[in-house]
């Protein structure tokens, strides 16, 4: 059993959409930790604006904050407009306006462009209080990944973890982030696995995502899958995991693994779409299981999740006949000829009800397959005679046998049965 291209595709899809989703979520996300010890860096001077560019700083900050005792809402344009008037002309205050402006545009969105302009003219003098340069370069490399300057953004995240001196699981998870977007796919692993000490005992999925897609787009399936064995220890409650395991065991053609984790996800009410019951259902027949694969499909085509369509109701009635009740899978066999009007449906359903001695319903099947053209009509004719010959309707049956000797590749078996049926007759004294 091999996954086919469109099933990769898909997966594939899954991986890089979940990947975005979730680290798209946490974009100014801090979950700081100690870098552990480092050399004690230079203390920065603390500075202040001058008076009168404090004042026009205070008041743009009133005007960003509101007052909702008052029923004053946020202006933020209005704070825009104050900021932009500013003269300053030393170059803290300089800096320092350049920042709040950028704050400004990047709190109202879609001003990715502008607030970038603002918080490089902030940065580059490299002068403004420690907190300010260093929200200031993770800001900046933020609004780089969203305006998809990856290149700029790994420099300012690496920029400013070395100033900050911390070790950030979310900037970790963006620096893999941004490697996935260059298509540096190799070098992803790297800050994944930092991103994982650095979380440390809260751990976070994002970066076992990267991971997991830096690997299945290499090709790499078996890291692929220790990433998710890990995975799934560790955060068992994600259906997500319990359902792209068993697709990567299938990629490496280990189906007992395959079956095994892909039931437990049944079990556990993990299984929500078609696909899934269909490959479980494929697993057990694989496995020699076919009654399970038959009980499963035949639950789920009842419950509406798998499509009542001939060719879900084709393997739903070869599983049933692989797992010898013939006459559940002759019903379905029946119901699949209705569907689809086709001989070869009809034929087998007869034989199968024959086989299972339901001969008064074997023979309007069997009529049927004949009526829509059947291929060795030599042998439909002989089922049709010893239906109707365990019925005890000889002369029926001795008519049909007759059918069947003029079919030369059933006609040596026929003339037996010819014989038998006209000697049963004429002991029963049943006229033929």
């Amino acid at each position: 059993m091999i996954l086919n291209s469109k099933m990769l595709k898909r997966l594939s899809t899954s991986l890089v959409v979940i990947a975005s989703l979730l680290v798209a979520q946490v974009p100014f996300a801090d979950n700081a930790m100690a870098a552990g010890a480092k050399a004690e860096k230079k203390k920065r001077p603390t500075r202040l604006v001058g008076p009168s560019v404090g004042k026009k700083v205070q008041k743009a900050f009133e005007l960003y904050a509101g007052d909702e005792k008052k029923g004053v809402e946020s202006d933020i344009d209005g704070a825009l407009v104050v900021l932009l008037d500013i003269n300053a002309k030393k170059d803290y205050d300089k800096a320092y306006v350049a920042r709040f402006i950028a704050v400004m545009y990047a709190t109202k969105g879609d001003h990715e462009k502008e607030a970038i302009k603002y918080l490089k003219i902030a940065i580059t003098p490299d002068i403004l209080n420690e907190n300010d340069h260093g929200e200031g370069l993770k800001l900046l490399a933020d609004l780089q990944m969203q305006t998809k300057d990856y290149k700029a953004a790994l420099s300012n995240y690496y920029a400013w973890m070395e100033f900050s001196g911390k070790n950030d699981g979310g900037t970790w998870v963006k620096v893999a982030q941004a490697h996935y977007e260059l298509k540096q796919l190799d070098k992803m692993i790297v800050p994944a696995d930092k991103a994982i000490a650095a979380f440390g005992g809260k751990p976070n999925q994002n970066p076992y995502i990267l991971k997991l897609t830096s690997y299945y787009e290499r090709k790499k399936y078996k890291e692929a899958i220790n990433v998710l064995e890990t995975v799934i220890l560790i955060f068992p409650e994600n259906k997500a995991w319990w359902t792209q395991l068993p697709m990567f065991y299938l990629l490496v053609e280990n189906y007992p693994k395959a079956l095994q984790t892909l039931d437990l996800a049944y079990k556990q009410g993990f299984l929500e779409k078609e696909s899934q019951i269909k490959t479980l259902a494929n697993l057990y027949s694989s496995n020699e299981s076919p009654y399970k694969a038959a009980k499963l499909l035949e639950k789920h085509i009842a419950s509406g999740l798998v499509k009542r369509d001939d060719k879900n109701i084709s393997t739903l009635a070869n599983a049933w006949h692989a797992a010898q009740h013939v006459g559940t899978a002759a019903k379905y066999y029946g119901e699949l000829a209705k569907m689809t009007g086709e001989a070869k449906h009809y034929r087998k359903q007869g034989m199968l009800l024959k086989q299972d001695e339901q001969f008064a319903k074997a023979i309007p099947a069997l009529n049927k397959a004949l009526e829509l053209g059947v291929k060795n009509k030599g042998r439909i004719y002989m089922s049709i005679a010893e239906s109707y010959f365990y019925l005890e309707k000889y002369k029926k049956a001795y008519v049909a046998i007759n059918k069947a000797m003029e079919d030369p590749k059933s006609r040596k078996a026929a003339k037996g049965w010819k014989g038998f049926i006209a000697d049963t007759a004429r002991r029963k004294k049943v006229s033929i």
